[in-house]
This record gives C-alpha cells, sequence and structure tokens, in this order.
C-alpha cells in the first residue's frame, strides 16, 4: 500500500507556492515525442492516484501537444472527487512548436486564456515563459511584465521561467528582480540539470533563492529526457553521441547488479533534491508512478540518504563510467 506523501486535503487556492507538493505530475509524456498515441494513456486513472496520494499538482505546456486538453478533460471526469481548490494546476507560454516562439504580450496574454479553456479553469496557479534562452533576454523581459499584469488581475497567481541553461536561467531571475515591473520571480524549473549525470542545478539553487529572491525552484526531467534509463535513448535527444554511449553502459551496469538504471537515478536525484523544492515526473502509466513513489518512500524513509547498495552504484556510475563527461550539457537556443 503506497503512502501518501503530503495531506493535501485542504483547499490549496490563495496558499503560498512554498506549498506545492515535493512532485508535481509531468504532462510532457502527453506528448506524441514520447508516446504515440498520448490519448489512449490512463490519464484519469494516474490523475485520480496522484491526487490520492497527495500529487496535487500538475505540470503541462501548450508545446506539449495535446497535454493541456486531455488534461483538462481527465480534471472534468474527476471534478465530484476532486474540486479545482485542491491541486495546483502549472502551464507555460511562448514556446509554440520546435523552432517556433511567441514572446509578445498578446500572445502571452490569449495563450494563458486558452490554457484556461483547455485546462477548464478560469486561473492557473502557475505560469512558465517557456524555454527563455531560445528568445532574446528584452523579449523575455517584456513577457515577464505582462505575466506579472496577470497575477495583479489575479488570472494567474504565481509566474516565473523554464528552461535548459541555468546560468541563463539564474541571469533572467536578477533581470527580473531588479525591474520594477517584474519584481522577484516566484518559480524557475530546470529541467535534466539536476540527476544522476548532471548535478549544476544544486550548485546554483541557495544562488536563485538568496540572490534572485526565487520563491522555488524545481527540478525537472530528472531522467534526462530518457537518457538515464534501460531502454533506448530517445532520438530527438540533443546530447553527445559520447554521452549517449555512456548512458547505455550505465544502464548495463546497474543491471548486471540487479538495479534498473531509472529507478536508481530516480533514487538519485530524490535525495539530491527533495529538501530543495518540488520534483516534476514525467511518467505515462498508473505503473511508473507506483514506482517512483516508491522510489520516493524509499530515499524519505532513510532521512533522504540513499541505501549503501545505491551509494556505490552511484558513485562507479558517475567516477568511472561518466568521469569527465558528468556535468556535461549540450547547445540549447541563441546566443546571450
Amino acid at each position: 500500500m503506497l503512502k501518501p506523501i503530503g495531506p493535501f486535503n485542504e483547499v490549496v487556492r490563495g496558499r503560498s507556492i512554498q506549498e506545492l507538493p515535493k512532485l508535481i505530475l509531468g504532462g510532457a509524456t502527453l506528448n506524441t515525442q514520447y508516446n504515440t498515441d498520448p490519448a489512449s494513456l490512463p490519464i484519469v486513472e494516474m490523475l485520480r492516484m496522484a491526487f490520492q496520494l497527495g500529487i496535487r499538482a500538475i505540470d503541462t505546456s501548450p508545446y506539449y501537444g495535446s497535454s493541456e486538453s486531455l488534461y483538462g478533460k481527465a480534471l472534468e471526469a474527476l471534478k465530484q472527487e476532486f474540486s479545482r481548490e485542491t491541486y495546483f494546476i502549472c502551464t507555460k507560454v511562448g514556446r509554440i512548436r520546435l523552432d517556433e516562439f511567441d514572446y509578445s504580450r498578446a500572445s502571452i496574454r490569449s495563450s494563458v486564456m486558452r490554457s484556461c479553456e483547455r485546462l477548464r479553469t478560469d486561473y492557473l496557479d502557475v505560469v512558465f515563459l517557456h524555454d527563455v534562452e531560445f528568445v532574446e533576454t528584452v523579449q523575455v523581459i517584456e513577457a515577464l511584465k505582462e505575466l506579472r499584469r496577470l497575477k495583479d488581475e489575479g488570472v494567474i497567481l504565481n509566474f516565473g521561467i523554464s528552461g535548459y541553461p541555468v546560468d541563463f536561467l539564474f541571469s533572467i531571475a536578477l533581470k527580473s528582480l531588479d525591474d520594477e515591473d517584474i519584481g522577484p520571480l516566484d518559480v524557475v524549473l530546470s529541467y535534466a540539470n539536476l540527476n544522476l549525470q548532471n548535478v549544476t542545478l544544486r550548485d546554483y539553487a541557495l544562488r536563485f533563492k538568496q540572490q534572485a529572491r526565487v520563491k522555488v525552484v524545481e527540478n525537472g526531467s530528472i531522467l534526462s529526457m530518457s537518457l538515464l534509463r534501460a531502454q533506448e535513448t530517445k532520438a530527438f535527444h540533443p546530447c553527445s553521441a559520447d554521452l549517449r554511449e555512456l548512458a547505455a553502459q550505465a544502464a548495463k551496469y546497474a543491471t548486471r547488479n540487479g538495479q534498473d538504471l531509472a529507478s536508481l537515478a530516480t533514487r538519485y536525484a530524490y535525495s539530491e533534491w527533495l529538501q530543495t523544492g518540488p520534483t516534476v515526473l514525467g511518467v505515462s502509466s498508473v505503473q511508473e508512478l507506483e514506482i517512483a513513489l516508491k522510489s520516493y518512500w524509499d530515499v524519505v524513509d532513510r532521512n533522504g540518504a540513499l541505501a549503501p547498495p545505491d551509494i556505490l552504484l552511484v558513485d562507479h556510475i558517475q567516477k568511472n563510467i561518466f568521469g569527465k563527461h558528468m556535468n556535461e550539457t549540450w547547445e540549447s537556443g541563441i546566443p546571450h
């Protein structure tokens, strides 16, 4: 029997973003990049289990194909069990397709309103500017000003930025703090930067909170967009061929030692981040959600520590397999 990660039976509307649950159900998997037919996934069942076990937050984006609409339909089906005020909805604006972005104020506003319609809600708890590194800084600042205006109007309750290069995210957070029309960001979402192969975000967490006064820093893609698993890395992954090969070696090493790389990587990410902020989970089935929750309790029940066998495996993989490729990143976005 899985234990809930928190009570979250009460109304969450109006609560501080710092009361986001430790785990957030991510919607990137409701996209054809990860699943051929996202509509066939058991979304209602996954949401029901997540909400029952205290994961009272979802994360999505218009960029994730039909993710917002699929979530909206599922939330509508569950409205008698879970009223809107008992969970957080986090979504994004600005990224339309792979190479198409629109950070204009008009587009930001219309995207927020469209998200409300798709998600069957009249307000959004969190809205991120999606993948800010692909857009000129001046455009990012203007878009943030529109999100601040939408927050002042009560349409959104919190806003922030998401993206890959942590140093650029930090620079935008500092610029926002110094702009009286924006102010300190409520939240920053970094992906693929706190995991078994890359711990860059760990070194920035306090800087975001202390220097840029960001309330919450979220960690996404703890399997680095399919890199850290026994199955083949997805073809779209932008990492180097060397890193792809080393990840495959890490998976084989874990298997030889009786472990699944994805499960080990999940436990590692939890152990490194749960005391710092929320983790966004990408799952495609109830079973995957159960495994992720089991891994959560494996870590929490050890007061945030890994089991000794896990520590040995992690140490070997990071030092002897990834080696000089630890913290290796890939190009993302435009020069700034």
